[in-house]
């Protein structure tokens, strides 16, 4: 028998927890004293560190940004880091997202998947160390994050008054072991009034980080506009309905969600629905800053026509996702996610898309930039990891790239993603409606998520 088997006993323990922290709606909101994420991702962060006080753990919370449950003595700390904080639960969902439920092996709710999962399976990898007694070299932390869904200063904030760990790993990604994470930028487009002659309105996307499912429009009802852009629609791509209404003609756009790093799994409903109105309007019915957005980024997902199209061996393509579009009589902006290649610069890519907008009359401005993370491959921590999931599953996990974001940069040099999800799942809806996960997958990951905090602790 090896170490992790003994998380097994856990299993309808951990279900109960899940289901407590599901119920906790902890979509990050608006900042309240005390709560730089909103009153329900604070929530979230207090229960879970609650749970921890339940089963006998010192805990920490560093103003609600993070937190830690803590076991064993030592001068050196080893960490697990997840987060607790969601997606907003856009699309019609099968199932209550907000309560967890089962479904045969699998379990719905938002959060089970990315990643209140990981983080319950974390605490209670914890509870079986200490009701082992296993002592070690190191003392051993879950660490809960309020704000990785906005790519915030969380663990900036967390690290800033606690210690940095020694080795670290966040399962928030997939096995094997990422060693390699495109570097991220986030870039709004910002125009004048809205200058478009036909169009009113047009709102698309809840988060930048998502590919948005729905888009909706609305043009002035004249003429022989709406029998064009039913004309059009016909040999469009993508899925449109039209309503008539006090304001003019509805239109509404539906796609795919998916997640930003990925937006060839998604279908985009906003740059279609921009298409399609290219497609039938004028340019002076469009408007310049909806123009822009057709021409510099179109139906897109390589940045071609922004001019920052790029690859490398390493990690792959670059990506870009246009997630929120906001238009209305007084403003125009829109927000796109961009994943780039290790081997490039993100200031470079910037300053391309800068001049780009420029010479089209708007405004580009960086919102956020995260550096690509290259952690080397023969280290000792990615020998580690291999050994614990090859003791569970029978072969070494493989090191890969990917275009998520994961908080193994706030630990640089440090740490890795690994885990939750094995190369041959299904998708389980991360940042898209039916989020869900399989027990049996789960326990699973929970073993060798115990196996991996046994062996950083003792080795």
């Amino acid at each position: 028998m090896y170490f992790g088997q003994n998380i097994l006993q856990y299993k309808d323990s951990m279900i109960q927890d899940m289901a407590r922290m599901v119920a906790v709606p902890s979509v990050c909101g608006p900042e309240e004293p005390g709560k730089p994420f909103g009153r329900e991702s604070a929530r979230a962060l207090n229960l879970i560190l609650q749970i921890a006080e339940e089963m006998g753990f010192a805990t920490q919370n560093v103003g609600n940004y993070a937190g830690h449950a803590e076991y064993g003595e030592g001068s050196d700390i080893a960490a697990v880091i997840t987060h607790v904080d969601v997606v907003p639960a856009a699309g019609d969902w099968d199932t209550d997202p907000f309560h967890l439920t089962q479904k045969g092996n699998l379990y719905f709710g938002r959060g089970v998947a990315d990643d209140k999962g990981a983080a319950v399976a974390a605490l209670y990898c914890l509870k079986a160390l200490k009701d082992r007694g296993v002592t070690g070299k190191r003392r051993i932390r879950a660490i809960f994050g309020a704000g990785e869904e906005l790519a915030s200063n969380d663990l900036e904030m967390y690290f800033s008054q606690e210690s940095m760990p020694v080795m670290a790993f966040t399962p928030d990604s997939e096995y094997g072991i990422c060693n390699r994470e495109k570097g991220i930028l986030r870039v709004r487009f910002t125009g004048g009034e809205n200058a478009s002659k036909a169009v009113r309105r047009f709102e698309a996307g809840t988060v930048v980080n998502a590919v948005p499912a729905l888009a909706e429009a609305v043009v002035s009802n004249s003429g022989s506009l709406k029998a064009r852009l039913e004309s059009a629609a016909k040999s469009a791509e993508g899925e449109f309905r039209f309503a008539e209404t006090e304001d003019g003609i509805k239109i509404t756009s539906v796609g795919k969600a998916s997640h930003a790093m990925q937006p060839q799994a998604g279908f985009n409903a906003a740059s279609h629905l921009i298409a399609l109105l290219s497609k039938a309007l004028s340019k002076d019915e469009l408007g310049g800053f909806l123009g822009f957005l057709d021409r510099a980024i179109g139906t897109e997902i390589d940045g071609a026509s922004l001019g920052v199209k790029g690859s490398d061996e390493a990690s792959g393509p670059l990506t870009l996702n246009l997630g929120i579009v906001r238009v209305d009589d007084s403003s125009s902006e829109a927000d796109i996610d961009i994943r780039y290649p290790v081997t490039c610069n993100g200031d470079e890519i910037f300053e391309t898309i800068r001049k780009k907008a420029g010479e089209e009359g708007e405004k580009a401005e960086l919102l956020h930039g995260n550096k690509p993370l290259y952690f080397p491959a023969d280290h000792p921590l990615v020998h580690l990891l291999q050994d614990a999931y090859r003791t569970v599953k029978g072969v070494p996990a493989e090191l890969y790239a990917t275009g998520g974001g994961t908080y193994a940069r706030s630990v640089p040099g440090r740490a890795v993603a690994f885990g939750p999800f094995f190369p041959d799942e299904p998708d389980r809806g991360l940042h898209n409606k039916n989020e869900h996960i399989d027990i049996g997958c789960f326990m699973e990951h929970a073993q060798i998520c115990l196996e991996a905090m046994y062996r950083m602790m003792t080795n």
